[in-house]
């Protein structure tokens, strides 16, 4: 029997591409760890050894499927703060993470300098590393690397500071 002129054998062949198409969508869907959660700073490591812990620096850290929120509280010996927020959207991909700035606020008290804000829209892209389950990239907008390993995330700035970030649950 002929449908539209076509053999028997061909009309499945609509719905298998269907199918087809779907699992290469959700594999390529699966191969990228998801970064979604909210982060709370447990410890920075100085260099020489010295660890920060709350409430001497406090963090939180968000992203949710489209947007990301950073904010990051430093109270030094002499009282002076260090603060830096910023708002984003993202996209993530196996091998890309790109981010668009909403907006920054920095305040460096113990620097001396004027609190500064940052509406310019700009828009970045840098490479990601993915290797069992650990995904790595540096964001376009802060010079840490950071590194997410199932519920942890660690941001490094070399000869600077280690952080270690746990997924809140």
């Amino acid at each position: 029997m002929k449908r539209y002129g076509l053999p028997r054998q061909c009309w499945a062949l609509p719905g298998l591409l269907v199918v087809i198409m779907l699992l290469f969508t959700l594999s390529a869907a699966a191969q990228t760890p998801s970064i979604e959660g909210t982060y709370h700073l447990v410890s920075r490591t100085l260099p020489n050894g010295t660890v920060l812990k709350p409430p001497a620096i406090m963090g939180l850290f968000t992203y949710t499927k489209t947007h990301r929120n950073f904010n990051i509280v430093i109270k030094d010996a002499t009282g002076k703060f260090y603060s830096y927020s910023l708002v984003s959207t993202y996209t993530l991909t196996p091998t890309e993470y790109s981010e668009t700035r909403l907006f920054s606020i920095l305040n460096d008290q113990r620097g001396g300098k004027d609190i500064v804000y940052d509406l310019s829209g700009k828009t970045q892209s840098v490479p990601v590393t993915m290797a069992g389950g650990r995904l790595q990239f540096k964001p376009p907008f802060d010079p840490p690397v950071l590194v997410f390993e199932g519920n942890k995330m660690t941001a490094t700035l070399e000869k600077e500071f280690v952080d270690v970030w746990e997924k809140v649950p």
